[in-house]
């Protein structure tokens, strides 16, 4: 196959599987950073290895370029936007699970990039997991720490 049409692959593998896990953010956890930043997101990360990969083949010999130093620089640079959308209202936190969202969609990114495909793929299936079963779960959790703190609260004032 040609290789432009793999990377033409790659890149689509990225954006479908960052912006699945962004519409799981916009449609159920209502944030603000959604199908199209988590697309952009998993894209740039994948756009970014193959730019590495094809310097490093391109400058073989030349220059040292590491594919490894550029898919640090794409987490670090991931930071900065995740801090931006973490927000303290009072005494809750709110954004911190979109900004992990937005950083494990940038791995996924590089995955596909690196021409790891199913492990971009579980990848995603187990954030999606997270994001969604697990809502579920400390949902549950929540509610029944809420009723156990009532119910405590209740009862040791009805003896007084």
């Amino acid at each position: 196959m040609d290789p432009t049409v793999v990377e033409f692959l790659k890149l689509l593998l990225a954006i479908f599987l960052g912006g699945l896990i962004g519409t799981e953010r916009a449609v159920l956890a209502k944030q603000a950073a959604g199908t199209r930043t988590f697309g952009l997101v998993a894209l740039a990360a994948c756009l970014f290895i193959l730019i590495s990969n094809n310097v490093d083949s391109a400058y073989l010999g030349v220059v040292n370029i590491q594919p490894l130093q550029l898919a640090a620089g794409v987490a670090t640079g991931i930071g900065f936007i995740g801090g931006g959308l973490i927000i303290f209202r009072g005494d809750t936190l709110h954004g911190v699970t979109t900004a992990a969202g937005l950083w494990i969609v940038t791995a996924i990114g590089m995955a596909v990039g690196f021409g790891m495909y199913a492990v971009s793929i579980f990848a995603a299936l187990l954030t999606l997991i997270m994001f969604t079963g697990m809502w579920y779960v400390e949902n549950r959790f929540k509610h029944w720490f809420v009723e156990y703190q009532e119910d405590h609260h209740q009862s040791s004032h009805s003896g007084l």
